[in-house]
C-alpha cells in the first residue's frame, strides 16, 4: 500500500486528485498508476486503469487472474469494471469513496452475483493516509 501512497503523492504534485494504484503478481509490482486525468486530458485516465494497463502490458495478458490490486482510494463503477474484467483476484483500498465508490459505498460492483468472477475486497487500509491527502487537495483547490 506504501507504494500505492508514493503514486498518490506523485499525482498531488501534479495538481491530480491524489489516487494511486499498483498491481502485484509474486510480490513484485508489475503495474503502477497515479491519477492522470487533467495531464492527459483522459476521463478514463485513473490510477486503477493506468495500473492495470501496465500490468496487462507486463505479462503480455489481459487476464491478471494472479494479481492482486492496491489502491488508495475506493474504486469507482468504470475502475471497478476494469477490475472485474482483469480478473484480478485481490483488491486492498485505503479510503471509502461516499460520491463515486463502487465497492461498497454507493454500489457494491466487486460483490455482485451477476458476474462471473468475484475478487477479495479488503478495505480501510491506511485510509487516514489516503484521506489526508484527498483533504489537502482539495483544500488547496479551494484556496486557488
Amino acid at each position: 500500500m506504501f507504494a500505492a501512497l508514493q503514486e498518490a503523492e506523485i499525482a498531488l504534485e501534479k495538481n491530480e486528485i491524489p489516487i494511486g494504484a499498483v498491481v502485484v503478481y509474486r510480490n513484485m509490482i508489475i503495474g503502477r498508476g497515479h491519477n492522470q486525468t487533467e495531464m492527459l486530458n483522459d476521463p478514463t485516465a485513473h490510477a486503477e486503469i493506468l495500473a492495470i494497463t501496465a500490468a496487462a502490458n507486463h505479462l503480455k495478458s489481459k487476464i491478471l487472474k494472479d494479481c492482486d490490486i492496491y489502491i488508495t482510494s475506493e474504486p469507482c463503477v468504470m475502475c471497478s469494471g476494469a477490475i472485474l474484467l482483469s480478473r484480478l483476484n485481490k483488491v486492498y483500498f485505503g479510503a471509502f469513496e461516499p460520491k463515486f465508490g463502487a465497492a461498497g459505498s454507493i454500489y457494491n460492483i466487486l460483490d455482485d452475483n451477476h458476474y462471473n468472477h468475484k475478487p477479495k475486497v479488503y478495505s480501510g487500509i491506511y485510509s487516514e493516509e489516503s484521506k489526508n491527502l484527498l483533504k489537502s487537495f482539495f483544500v488547496k483547490k479551494r484556496i486557488n
